[in-house]
């Protein structure tokens, strides 16, 4: 299936053709037809699934339906609201919007903590119809009278269970009284804890259940290595073997950005050659980055899980998992970009003390012991 058999409206459609997207994933293909005619969504996923696109595409098809006001500023109604619980998260899914919505009219913007509010009020005050926000900072800009959101039209509520796991729970009840009754909702969670249920069953009127169900199987091409090593330890570690690596690609993946970063400076004052990719970076440094690693001008990448969906080549040697990652499935599809189209491939997992527990969770999801290796630091 291809997105073009979604009946996807024509300026979506360019814009997806010129990002080279063209099959939609297993959860665009059951949620796209649904959404876009406005049906509330139950989305059973998690984060590198698809799911953005999955809920963005159909509100942007709406939207561009229903034009309802030329005006700017203040005039001009927030129409969408995406809330979801990270920074980095929330910086992903506005750039998607970017890319979906390149020949369409419509404004959108993104808000979150940690930075001064000065340029996301500007931004507001010019008028948009799509907004991202994480909860914390929404509820800032709402007590200040910068925003409201009488006029939402489509609401998605995206990694439920992870709102919860990082206390943002209160907040959203703050929020959701602020909703209009009548509206689209769609709420996504990788796992449903009955508190989440329990939201689910009063924010979704008949909703159309849409489920992908975990990766666990694990591909009998790639090699899976584990290497038990002091934290402090792990980055000389990785640079003998990187060094022992050579003529493969590496895609190594951190579980922050600063950490990405960190990795990227310590491996190029040791004349390895390499990039790091997170939500922190400007798309065009990301681009370039990418662009460096699929041609082959730099063999080794460093990147956080959401900034490592935009690589996907064939012929990919050796994926490192620097630190390992906080949900044993985020393990199987991140070393499941190596040993594609009958290749093989190489899996290393660095392993401190605190990470064990992991390692036994993962043994556990996959059903396979990973054999353990000894690399000198």
């Amino acid at each position: 299936m291809t997105f073009k058999e979604l009946n996807i409206a024509e300026p979506v459609l360019k814009a997806l053709e010129e990002k080279e997207y063209l099959t939609p994933t297993p959860i665009q293909q059951q949620a796209i037809p649904s959404a876009s005619i406005g049906k509330d969504l139950l989305g059973i996923a998690q984060t590198g699934t698809g799911k953005t696109a999955a809920f963005a595409i159909p509100i942007i098809m709406q939207l561009m339906n229903n034009v309802s006001s030329k005006s700017t500023g203040s005039n001009r109604p927030i129409r969408a609201l995406i809330l979801t619980p990270t920074r980095e998260l929330a910086i992903q899914i506005e750039e998607s919007f970017t890319d979906y919505s390149k020949y369409t009219d419509l404004k959108h913007t993104v808000v979150f903590g940690g930075v001064k509010q000065a340029g996301q009020v500007k931004q507001l005050r010019q008028g948009i119809d799509i907004l991202t926000a994480t909860p914390g900072r929404l509820l800032d800009l709402i007590s200040q009278g910068l925003i409201t959101l009488n006029g939402i039209q489509h609401f998605v509520l995206d990694e439920a269970d992870r709102m919860l796991d990082m206390g943002f729970i209160h907040d959203i009840r703050r929020i959701l009284p602020m909703l209009p009754q009548k509206k689209q909702t769609m709420l996504f969670s990788a796992t449903m804890p009955s508190e989440i249920a329990t939201i689910s069953k009063k924010l979704l009127h008949s909703p159309i259940r849409v489920e992908v169900t975990p990766e666990s199987s694990v591909v009998d091409t790639i090699k899976q290595r584990v290497c038990y090593v002091e934290k402090e330890k792990k980055i000389d570690t990785l640079v003998n073997l990187l060094n022992e690596e050579k003529e493969e690609r590496v895609l190594i993946f951190s579980r922050t950005k600063h950490g990405a970063d960190k990795i990227a400076k310590r491996l190029n004052k040791q004349k390895i050659s390499c990039d790091a990719i997170h939500g922190n970076k400007s798309q065009n440094a990301r681009q370039r980055a990418l662009n460096d690693f699929k041609s082959g001008k730099k063999n080794v990448i460093i990147a956080t899980d959401i900034a490592a969906r935009g690589i996907d080549i064939q012929d990919l040697g050796v994926v490192v998992n620097y630190d390992l990652p906080d949900i044993p499935e985020t393990y199987v599809h991140r070393i499941g970009r190596t040993g594609r189209a009958g290749h093989t491939g190489c899996a290393f997992t660095f392993c401190s003390e605190d990470e064990i527990p992991m390692i036994r969770r993962i043994q556990k999801l996959t059903g396979k012991k990973i054999e353990k290796v000894d690399i000198p630091a």
